[in-house]
């Protein structure tokens, strides 16, 4: 059942995060898109592949080693700290990021880019204030150490 309810928010959040939200910017603009490839598109597809890649390996984890779904109403039972969770606390949201910048050079759109620009402040403030505080209740004292050995964004702490 969980791994149902985690294809179901896969489908509905990122697919509004990534795909209808962006759908909506690039075609409510007059600018018509490139019919050529520019040298931008060329290396669009690393960090949309990267970006899903990041997203279904920590969906996984989520559903069968924390046995809940991204959802925060239906979030792990267990706190996941393996696979990319051991290197940055925030992974799935870096991965939303990094198939929002592939788009933004596949579409060469300054559009999308202030989009993904709007979407990290969006997911900083929803981690900080609401995530954060949410998993030090659920998991106490554990939480609190995962948080002080492995940084929010970048991996620049390693977890021993």
């Amino acid at each position: 059942m969980v791994l149902v309810k985690t294809i179901i928010f896969t489908i509905i959040v990122p697919g509004v995060i990534i795909v209808f939200i962006p759908y909506e910017i690039l075609t409510s603009s007059s600018a018509p898109t490139p019919m050529q490839f520019g040298i931008l598109q060329y290396y669009s597809a690393s960090p949309i592949l990267l970006g899903a890649t990041v997203y279904f390996w920590c969906a996984w984890d989520f559903t069968f080693t924390g046995r809940g779904t991204p959802a925060l109403i239906a979030g792990p039972k267990e706190l996941v700290v393996r696979g990319l969770y051991r290197y940055v606390r925030n992974p799935m949201y870096i991965g939303f990021l990094s198939i929002l910048l592939g788009e933004a050079l596949l579409f060469e759109s300054l559009k999308l880019l202030g989009y993904t620009a709007v979407m990290f402040s969006f997911f900083y403030f929803l981690v900080v204030f609401l995530e954060e505080p949410i998993l030090k209740d659920k998991f106490g004292e554990s939480y609190e150490k995962y948080c002080q050995s492995v940084a929010r964004w970048l991996p620049l702490k390693i977890k021993r």
